[in-house]
């Protein structure tokens, strides 16, 4: 947990605050040409606390964790340490992949909440100190469109990413191949694959968070996820 979680804390904060200011940056030009700069803080809040905290979290913890876990867990196949846990009479994946799995399972939706905070500064230090947007309606406008759905959203959709990378983390970290290219090999192969699954698993959660929304309340017009 220490290394999903507090080593985790710097790159996560630095990547959410970074892509809440860039967001600021591209969207003012387009917002301030038809006079709706104001409504910045809705657009950009609602795109971090839905989509772009919990996946950028995502793929930096696969990044950083999730290759770690698959090449520890090769080095240990490799080197025989998992069949030595075997012949102990020691389930390795629930003594091994377990504590991976729980790890990331309650500590990403955290880390995605400071994602999401990151974000929200950046960006509000860019719209209400650099464009000098009105402070009262752009946070007006947030409070309107920004609802306890969108956020339960992105927390669901965190804890869904956070199990699917562990696990292909240590599948491929179970399953290297030997010497110190299979090594290599299993870290690589857990981060191309955990990012391609997060990005499809994003688009199905998305489908299926607009189709609950309609069914909750019909008629009123989806929101964008």
């Amino acid at each position: 947990m220490v290394e999903v979680g507090a080593n985790s804390v710097g790159v996560i904060a630095i990547t959410g605050l970074f892509i809440g200011m860039v967001l600021a940056v591209q969207a003012y030009g387009q917002f301030h040409t038809i006079g709706l700069e104001t409504s910045l803080g809705a657009v950009i809040h609602m795109s971090v606390v839905r989509e772009l905290g919990p996946v950028l979290a995502a793929v930096m913890l696969s990044g950083r964790v999730g290759s770690a876990m698959a090449a520890q867990l090769a080095t240990m196949r490799v080197t025989e340490q998992i069949d030595a846990l075997a012949c102990l009479g020691v389930d390795p994946v629930k003594y091994l992949a377990g504590p991976r799995l729980l790890a990331c399972l309650i500590l990403l939706p955290l880390l995605t909440v400071l994602a999401d905070v990151m974000g929200l500064m950046g960006s509000s230090l860019i719209c209400l100190h650099v464009y000098n947007i009105d402070s009262y309606h752009y946070w007006r406008h947030t409070r309107e469109f920004v609802k306890t759905w969108d956020v339960m959203t992105g927390l669901v959709k965190s804890v869904v990413f956070g199990g699917v990378l562990s696990l292909i983390a240590c599948h491929r970290g179970f399953q290297s191949k030997p010497g110190a290219e299979g090594v290599g090999r299993a870290a690589t192969e857990a981060f191309v694959i955990s990012f391609v699954a997060i990005l499809i698993i994003d688009f199905v959660f998305a489908m299926l968070a607009n189709t609950l929304y309609a069914m909750i309340w019909p008629g009123v017009p989806p929101r964008v996820a």
